[in-house]
């Protein structure tokens, strides 16, 4: 399945991404507008209880860190 262009989680070993999946490489996941989510309240809600916006345009997560991935669906 191809996410790019969409909203995705990004479930890592230590942080809890979010934001929009740019580009995906042999080594690294690029997603624009990224925040990290501190605490994500009810996975059912329409919103994270606490998500910071990163001061980036773009955040590069190496693919090794990650855990798993998934485009965001809210409501």
């Amino acid at each position: 399945m191809d996410l790019r262009g969409k909203s995705v989680v990004v479930m890592c070993a230590n942080y809890i991404y979010a934001g929009e999946l740019q580009e995906i490489t042999h080594d690294l996941v690029w997603l624009r507008d990224p925040s990290i989510v501190y605490e994500t309240g009810e996975w059912s809600a329409k919103t994270w209880k606490d998500a910071q916006r990163l001061p980036v345009p773009l955040l590069r997560i190496e693919r090794s860190a990650i855990e798993s991935m998934g485009e965001v669906v809210r409501g």
